[in-house]
């Protein structure tokens, strides 16, 4: 296994390199001393009659050598997804997923990823190679999708569940859906291992991976297990405020809102900061978010404000919302509305009522009112502004300042 370090393609991992040579380590093997060599240049160095460990001169209670197998599989799949990328014909992929249903049966984690990295360039070349894998390997998706509440290696997770994404995203397009047997899984601790431990990309493709499930129904999202468990709510908050794709955040926040159907569930979201995570977001990533994400937070924002708790948080970023009227789209407005007033006129909330005036949330309020929003808006619109005029009489600001109001369209 060659590589060249001066070929832009490859960034090797130091801890990939023998401490002896500097050369990519064929097999990996550990002294006592938990330092691991080549096999070849340490054998070497012990033959030749020292009788310490090279890289920290402690003198070796035993010679044994232990092969780490972790980490020669980790340099065997670096090696493999840093090579260029080939073009596969068609023929080699259907040859791919034979291997691939041959590892699968044979529990051979390491040539699974190989095979799996291969199909996934394979679909990244066209959205034609995307559907004709989508079709040949239908079949052998509800195999992978279990697998991935299984295993335990990280790089192993992150080739499963980027593939299962390619199938999962065609599965209406190509009318597979109707094909194949999708039961409900269970993927607990897979995904909780990959969102905790897993890199920014494994922790991204989960959540793609579990809103698609969701979607085709083989996931019961607030049936499972893992919608009971306090650290999977933390998870997903921690995503939306840290991740900058957003497919991924809006993934995250479809899977809330999923969530959040459930009394116990909102509770958990709001307990778990849910509230200040969403609102920070909107504020600080709104560009990276985009539109879609946005209403999504609204939207849970809405659901959240049913409980007492989340009026509560909702209370300390009334701001926020205001600001996203008819800034955002449509969508987002109705949805910044509905949370107003719940918190004003539902609930009565002087302190909420105070901020939108304080926020010249009046005039955007009178504003969509008069936009081509629906009934339903319209008549909580008029609701706000009786209830906002009348807290605006004490204060002495004036309800019809619209004159820094920008229109957004319905």
């Amino acid at each position: 296994m060659v590589m060249d370090d001066d070929d832009p393609h490859f960034t090797m991992p130091p801890h990939f390199r023998c401490p002896i040579s500097l050369d990519i380590m064929k097999s990996p093997v550990s002294l006592s001393t938990g330092v691991t060599y080549d096999r070849a240049c340490i054998q070497r160095w012990l033959d030749a009659g020292n009788n310490t460990c090279p890289a920290t001169m402690q003198l070796l209670p035993t010679r044994d050598l232990t092969p780490n197998h972790t980490l020669q599989r980790l340099i065997q799949i670096w090696s493999d997804s840093s090579k260029p990328p080939q073009t596969i014909s068609p023929d080699q992929a259907n040859q791919l997923l034979h291997r691939l249903h041959a590892h699968l049966s044979l529990k051979s984690y390491s040539l699974l990823a190989q095979s799996l990295s291969s199909l996934t360039s394979f679909a990244a070349q066209s959205e034609d190679n995307a559907a004709f894998l989508a079709a040949a390997a239908a079949g052998i998706l509800p195999a992978m999708i279990s697998l991935a509440g299984e295993v335990r290696d990280l790089v192993v997770l992150e080739r499963i569940v980027s593939f299962c994404n390619i199938l999962l995203k065609h599965l209406d397009s190509e009318g597979l859906r109707s094909k194949i047997d999708l039961g409900n899984f269970d993927l607990k601790l897979g995904v909780l291992l990959g969102l905790k431990q897993g890199r920014v990309g494994l922790r991204n493709a989960l959540v793609k991976f579990l809103e698609f499930l969701a979607k085709h129904k083989c996931v019961e999202i607030n049936s499972n297990s893992i919608s009971e468990d306090d650290h999977f709510h933390r998870e997903l908050l921690k995503l939306i405020s840290t991740s900058s794709d957003s497919e991924a955040s809006g993934a995250a926040l479809s899977l809330l809102i999923r969530l959040a159907q459930s009394k116990r569930n909102r509770a958990r979201i709001v307990r778990a900061g849910g509230v200040a995570a969403v609102a920070a977001a909107m504020g600080e990533k709104e560009k990276e978010m985009g539109a879609a994400a946005i209403e999504k937070a609204l939207r849970l924002l809405e659901m959240l404000a049913g409980s007492k708790e989340g009026r509560n948080e909702i209370g300390n970023c009334v701001a926020e919302v205001v600001k996203k009227l008819l800034k955002v789209s449509g969508a987002a407005t109705e949805h910044a509305v509905a949370v107003l007033w719940s918190l004003c006129c539902l609930h009565g909330d002087k302190r909420a009522a105070a901020a939108v005036v304080e926020g010249n949330g009046m005039g955007k309020v009178l504003v969509v009112m008069q936009s081509g929003c629906s009934p339903a808006v319209r008549r909580m619109c008029a609701d706000l502004l009786r209830v906002l005029r009348c807290g605006s009489k004490t204060s002495g600001i004036s309800w019809y300042d619209t004159k820094t109001t920008h229109i957004m369209p319905f």
